[in-house]
């Protein structure tokens, strides 16, 4: 599965528009991680417990998009968005959203 930010790709043609497929994932933080992380913030630098938390919720999204766009028969996904929000303390979401399509080498 092709997965792009961008509406075309290189030394491909889209013959088929499946359809907008999008993929979510919600993640809970836990209180140890909560609070390395604001102690993390008061001293400076980067809290790799949210980043990975981050990356893991997006690899997920990306991964039920991905699932989704395979049910209708495609076998690329272009114009991909990520968004990542906070819903409540200690939990964050990231959804993927992108158009399923159906490309083929360009002869």
């Amino acid at each position: 599965m092709i997965i792009s930010t961008t509406n075309v790709l290189d030394n491909k043609k889209i013959v088929e528009y499946k359809g907008i497929v999008s993929g979510e994932a919600i993640m809970g933080a836990n209180v140890v991680r909560d609070f390395l992380a604001s102690v993390t913030d008061i001293i400076g630098g980067r809290s790799s417990a949210y980043e990975n938390k981050l990356a893991e919720g997006r690899e997920i999204a990306i991964q039920e998009m991905s699932e989704k766009a395979r049910q209708l028969g495609a076998n690329a996904v272009v114009g991909v968005d990520l968004d990542f929000e906070t819903l409540r303390e200690g939990m964050m979401m990231c959804i993927a959203t992108g158009t399923a399509v159906l490309v083929q080498d360009k002869a």
